[in-house]
């Protein structure tokens, strides 16, 4: 009974041993988190999500609205919900980085000239490679500094401002899921 207590108490020492040993192994390889890191981690998430879905919408169907049920004029496109996804990206991305977008918006929908959806795809990737630059701007000497907001004249910080880029795209991802649905798409987000 003695050496099964003794075995069980050496056991449970090695044991213990090896989980402070793996503990202090991956403080060593897994950098402290940062804001950047956290905010940029989730942007990849949204841009997964909502460029997968922008992505399964074939191109006949980017200028899609529903039309058959309740009041829907003047809503946006599926196109232009994708394109709008996008100009908030270079705004917010621009407020973060206190500079301006780098191409010309063009307004809340985008460039008229951006139509095809290859062209629209593009647009809106190249808003993620510009929103994930100034993401990871965002320093702990930064972050909570007062900076004006990127639309009005309200002042934010440059976190309030990466959480809307994180945020933001999900508002109009609802909106593209449904009318992937109503074109009997399942998005791909929901296709596990």
């Amino acid at each position: 009974m003695k050496s099964r207590i003794t075995l069980c108490a050496l056991l449970f020492a090695l044991a213990l041993l090896n989980l402070t040993t793996v503990l202090t192994a991956q403080e060593k390889t897994e950098p402290k988190p940062t804001f950047a890191s956290v905010l940029d981690h989730q942007l990849s998430s949204v841009e997964k999500t909502v460029t997968g879905a922008a992505d399964a919408m074939p191109e006949a169907k980017y200028e899609f609205t529903p039309t058959t049920q309740g009041e829907f004029k003047g809503v946006r496109t599926f196109g232009l919900e994708v394109k709008h996804m996008a100009v908030a990206n270079y705004a917010l991305g621009a407020g973060i980085l206190g500079e301006k977008p780098p191409i010309d918006l063009g307004g809340p929908n985008g460039p008229a000239s951006i139509k095809s959806k290859a062209e629209i795809m593009k647009f809106l990737a190249d808003s993620f490679v510009y929103a994930h630059k100034a993401v990871n701007s965002i320093t702990e000497a930064n972050v909570l500094e007062p900076i004006k907001a990127p639309y009005g004249n309200a002042m934010t910080t440059r976190l309030g401002i990466g959480v809307s880029l994180v945020s933001h795209p999900f508002d109009h991802y609802g909106q593209m899921v449904e009318y992937l649905r109503m074109n009997n798409i399942i998005p791909p987000a929901s296709r596990q």
